[in-house]
């Protein structure tokens, strides 16, 4: 007995359909976002389960079990890990930008631990996720049969949120895959309006450049730091790329001569506890060398890595080699990979805001029809009330006379020409309603539903009403949700320094410490007093710290850093990190690659072209023990980044002042206990860097230098400025210093008293200052227009330029501005 049918067929093409029938059921049904609500299947299904058992934003938490059993059982029949997962990641702080899910007990950490069991945890719809469900109740998006047959679920939600670039995405499909990383939701809401403001017959007239205004780049959960601009660009503009990401990690001195590095912020989707291994691991086998301890102090205020080095450690190369060899510096493939009306695409930037864009419109236009039919449905029940209540007497009596209620529907259908959904709400309202107040509230109701009806008409009669609609829902979740980016962006590539066009060159003050602190500022941050004021404070310094130089450049400038040893490290201005007024700033070995122990004696700067230096060509240094040496400055152009030799020096000196010279100039210095001298620089023949120099003043005792100056033919008309420990100061005509042979004691520049205090700043004002600043070794400030400085002889005192809140301070530092 035959059953059935037997139909023979060829397996390869029975295998090809079936297999291509189960990738396309991966890939629609499980793997892939829709580029409308940025969703997978599971993560709809359990927000929109969610939202069925009402656990919004202002409810109760529940328990994670039943939100998982209500999805298993109605929308979808998979394991209940893979659907506990997805419920998980969706809560995780650390995965997600904006989480939709808020939770309620551990649900895992960035170390890679699970979460706890779904029986233990506890969830609510996070207040942005209502935002996707916004409007589901008005047959805004087309629904379809769950798997029974027995509910209907949406194919998508109207998401209000521009969710996929927020979301981010990361899924594996058969044949493909997508990875889509989060967004800041400010930066791309901002985009978006700029593409509707620029909308034009429904097509929008903005280029790549121009959403990159708006979006700087991914934003990450866990902060860290994105590199090179063009690789960013390119992701946008292909849909694929290579995103550099670096963990945020800053070198600090932990005491007994010792330093460590400190990470703070992590690469996204990089496992901390595993790299801390690595870490360990890689110092076991020696490919890690200078770490002497390696400590993980994060809590539930951040993370925080300690990274402890030896004393005789170089801190950036390790900081480097840390970067290189362990996942701190790790890559994003972007694969921005979605579904567009079910087919999968590659979507560039622009295309997953137009599709957004497109979505959003629908929703609007839907949610409008929806309304449009309620408003008007009301305002046929009101139109019959109102006549029912402007003739109630006769409708009473009609009531009355009628035989039973479909008589009276009849009659009332009859003498009013009413509807029979008129009729019958007549004969359900209530006898308050004939309450003179009620009898107003109908005609209230109805003259505002009027007023909806004509403007949701002229809403859908004109289609660049709803996109304003759009930008304006657009611009209220800005306002509710956005915040400031996490995730720093910079412009040039790992290793190469930032692009000089796309920084403005503006006047910077550059200030360090003993201690190796530095940081830039505005000139503008200080408030010009009056003389002999106390200032303000101007940094917050350890009680073991003094602030040690204060210089003032340009942004675009060279700076080179001279240190104890005898060596030069150099940087751009830009690159010294930007400080308030109060702050401690940056350890320098952040920025330069110094030695243990190396500490940075002087500062000079000077512009990065050539052109633009002027007459200088050369450098003078002068040491604490008073000998000068001349080098030409272009044997400084080129400085690796573990330095150059400056200087050969004698046992027991130290580089401390350096300066820009023409060849043709005079050089002036002056020692602490107040001896100057000024001889020809012609007197220092030029050599090359690892020289040694020759004496230029000859001090006695413990006597050392303080300043050097180079006089030309520009300032030797200027003043000289001395101060003195105590805040005693004065200003001196530069002429009033006789010129001499180098090598001498030299001659007085100040009456050095006990009062007075020996001298600790001596330098040339040049013709364009206009203020001086004036710092502490405890941190005050004070800002002093130079007119208040009086111009006095060399052998005079001075007058009182700065008086100190604490008996014990002194004067550290000074710099002129323009």
């Amino acid at each position: 007995m035959n059953i059935g049918k037997l139909q023979p067929i060829e397996i390869t093409t029975e295998m090809q359909r079936s297999y291509l029938d189960y990738a396309m059921s991966v890939i629609v049904s499980r793997a892939l976002p829709d580029v409308k609500d940025g969703l997978k299947p599971v993560h709809r299904r359990i927000l929109f389960a969610m939202h069925q058992m009402g656990l919004h934003a202002t409810s109760k938490h529940t328990k994670s079990a039943k939100v998982v059993g209500e999805v298993l059982g109605k929308y979808h029949p998979h394991g209940d890990l893979p659907v506990y997962d997805a419920l998980v990641r969706l809560a995780q702080t650390f995965s997600m930008r904006y989480p939709l899910i808020d939770g309620q007990g551990n649900f895992g950490s960035i170390d890679g631990d699970p979460p706890a069991a779904m029986r233990y945890t506890e969830v609510k719809l996070g207040k942005i996720a209502e935002e996707m469900l916004f409007d589901l109740e008005k047959e805004t998006v087309p629904t379809i049969s769950n798997f029974d047959g027995t509910l209907d679920e949406p194919i998508y939600l109207p998401a209000k949120l521009p969710n996929l670039l927020l979301m981010g995405s990361d899924g594996i499909a058969v044949g493909m895959a997508t990875k889509i990383p989060p967004h800041n939701l400010s930066e791309v809401i901002d985009a978006i309006v700029y593409m509707i403001d620029h909308a034009k017959n429904g097509a929008y007239n903005v280029t790549l450049e121009d959403l990159m205004n708006f979006i700087q780049g991914p934003d990450f959960p866990t902060a860290a730091a994105i590199y090179d601009i063009l690789e960013i660009k390119n992701a946008y503009a292909t849909g694929r790329g290579k995103i550099i990401m670096r963990g945020k990690a800053e070198i600090e001195e932990v005491g007994n001569g010792k330093s460590a590095i400190i990470i703070t912020e992590l690469p996204y989707q990089v496992n901390k506890a595993q790299m801390i291994v690595h870490i360990a691991a890689l110092v076991k086998d020696k490919k890690l060398e200078g770490i002497s301890d390696l400590r993980d102090e994060s809590d539930r205020h951040g993370i925080r890595v300690m990274v402890e080095l030896k004393r005789d450690s170089k801190p950036k190369q390790v900081l480097n080699n840390l970067y290189k060899h362990t996942s701190l510096q790790s890559s994003f493939p972007v694969n921005m990979v979605a579904l567009v009306e079910n087919t999968p695409q590659t979507l560039t930037l622009k295309l997953i805001l137009e599709e957004y864009i497109k979505h959003r419109i629908n929703i609007v236009r839907k949610r409008s029809e929806f309304e449009l039919k309620e408003a008007k449905a009301r305002a046929h029940i009101l139109e019959g009330l109102k006549i029912a209540v402007d003739h109630i007497d006769e409708v009473i009596e009609i009531i009355k006379k009628a035989k039973d209620v479909l008589d009276a529907k009849e009659k009332l259908m009859k003498r009013f020409k009413l509807t029979d959904i008129q009729s019958q709400a007549i004969l359900d309202m209530q006898l308050k309603r004939l309450a003179a107040l009620e009898r107003q509230k109908i005609e209230d109701e109805l003259a505002m539903i009027l007023e909806t009806i004509a403007y949701l008409e002229d809403l859908l009669a004109h289609p660049a009403k709803i996109l304003k609609v759009v930008k304006s829902e657009l611009l209220k979740l800005k306002e509710k949700f956005g915040d400031a980016r996490r995730t720093k962006v910079y412009k040039s590539k790992v290793g190469e320094f930032s692009e000089e066009q796309l920084i403005q060159n503006e006047p910077a003050v550059i200030t360090i410490t003993k201690t190796g602190y530095v940081k830039r500022q505005a000139p503008s941050t200080f408030k010009t007093q009056a003389r002999g004021g106390k200032g303000v404070i101007g940094m917050t310094t350890k009680e073991e710290d003094t602030i040690d130089h204060l210089v003032s450049a340009n942004t675009h400038d060279n700076i080179l850093f001279f240190t104890n040893r005898g060596k030069v490290y150099q940087v751009r201005v830009w690159d010294i990190p930007e400080g308030t007024r109060i702050s401690k700033g940056q350890a320098i070995v952040n920025i330069i690659n110094t030695e243990q122990g190396e500490m940075v004696n002087s500062i000079l700067t000077y512009a990065a072209k050539p052109k633009d230096r002027g007459s200088a060509a050369y450098i003078v240094m002068a040491t604490r023990k008073g000998t000068v040496k001349k080098t030409k400055i272009s044997e400084y152009e080129k400085i690796r980044r573990n330095g150059l030799v400056a200087i050969k020096l004698e046992k027991g000196d130290e580089l401390r002042w350096a300066k820009l010279s023409s060849g043709k100039d005079e050089i002036l210095m002056v020692t602490h206990n107040g001896k100057s001298i000024r001889f020809p620089e012609s007197e220092v023949r030029h050599t090359a860097r690892d020289t040694m120099g020759v004496r230029g003043i000859l001090g006695a005792g413990d006597d050392y230098v303080v300043g050097m100056g180079v006089l030309n033919e520009e300032n030797k008309s200027d003043n000289f400025l001395t101060i003195m420990e105590r805040g005693i100061g004065k200003q001196t005509p530069l002429p009033g210093f006789p010129k001499q042979h180098r090598g001498g004691q030299g001659v007085k520049v100040a009456i050095v008293t006990a009062k007075t205090g020996k001298v600790v700043v001596a330098q040339i004002v040049p013709k364009d200052c206009q203020t001086i600043i004036l710092t502490s070794i405890k941190g005050q400030i004070v800002k002093l227009p130079i007119t208040s400085v009086p111009k006095l002889s060399r052998a005079t005192q001075g007058v009182i330029l700065m008086r100190f809140s604490d008996k014990g301070d002194s004067i550290a530092a000074a710099t002129c501005l323009s």
